[in-house]
């Protein structure tokens, strides 16, 4: 499995995302927002504009619209064709989190901690503690029946999105940054790594570094990936489940197409 490297950022990954079609956006704790053509790793596009780093990037249903959150306290709407800026939101501290509704009429954003609540009336509806320490990225399954959860306490959760039960629990020894589930398998994988002031030099040769597939269901870990110099800061598969993209710390993006082993694992329980 030979990965393709993107080289478009000069700081470390913060948020690497496939829209529909499977082009991938990037961004990074500088302020560049990339969107790339996944087959064969060619640069499609930039959108300049913000002056720090960009922790947070969505498109809508339809790829017209591109949304971005960033430390320089605003919320940014791009045109995804042109690159052009299409609105403004100013915000009181750093945007960590920004998405679209399926509509693409609603954007949302956050600026800190944040729950879960109705959006007209401001009630809790469901709030669980599972995590013993601060949950670094959740992700969707494509039928939005599921999310995983990636936690600095070393482990990521399957939770179920309506009731918010936890089903399935994958442990790890060091802090994980980010997980996604495959669109086509019972697979997740995952990415993390020590905090990046711990980071040595050996490190990279003790493994520390690799994304690692475990088993929806079995909880077992079953495969890993190597190639990061430092800790993976997300993960995303591609939308026909054929390759994933890992964004680390090192300021790479490496798209990984899967072997045909991959397709073929049976995985005995």
């Amino acid at each position: 499995m030979k990965p393709i490297l993107l080289q478009g950022h000069e700081r470390s990954i913060t948020q690497i995302k496939y829209n529909r079609e499977g082009d991938l956006f990037t961004v990074a704790k500088d302020p560049i927002v990339n969107v790339w053509y996944s087959v064969n790793g060619e640069r499609l596009g930039t959108y300049m504009g913000h002056t720090g780093a960009v922790w947070c990037v969505d498109a809508d249903w339809d790829t017209k619209h591109v949304l971005t959150g960033s430390a320089d306290n605003s919320c940014r709407l791009w045109d995804c064709e042109t690159g052009k800026q299409l609105a403004l939101l100013k915000t009181n501290s750093a945007v960590r989190t920004c998405g679209f509704d399926f509509g693409g009429n609603i954007i949302m954003f956050s600026t800190d901690k944040q729950m879960g609540y109705q959006c007209f009336s401001g009630e809790v509806l469901v709030n669980v503690k599972e995590h013993s320490r601060q949950i670094n990225d959740i992700q969707l399954s494509r039928d939005m029946t599921m999310f995983v959860t990636a936690s600095k306490d070393n482990t990521a959760k399957l939770f179920d999105s309506t009731t918010l039960e936890h089903q399935k629990t994958f442990r790890t020894e060091r802090p994980v940054n980010s997980a996604a589930l495959s669109p086509n398998y019972d697979h997740v994988v995952l990415g993390g790594g020590q905090e990046a002031m711990d980071v040595t030099t050996t490190s990279t040769r003790i493994g520390k570094f690799e994304a690692r597939f475990f088993h929806l269901a079995f909880e077992e870990e079953f495969g890993r990936v190597k190639g990061h110099f430092g800790p993976i800061n997300s993960v995303a598969f591609h939308p026909d489940g054929k390759s994933y993209s890992s964004g680390g710390e090192d300021g790479y993006v490496r798209i990984h197409y899967f072997d045909p082993q991959y397709f073929e694992f049976e995985f005995e329980a």
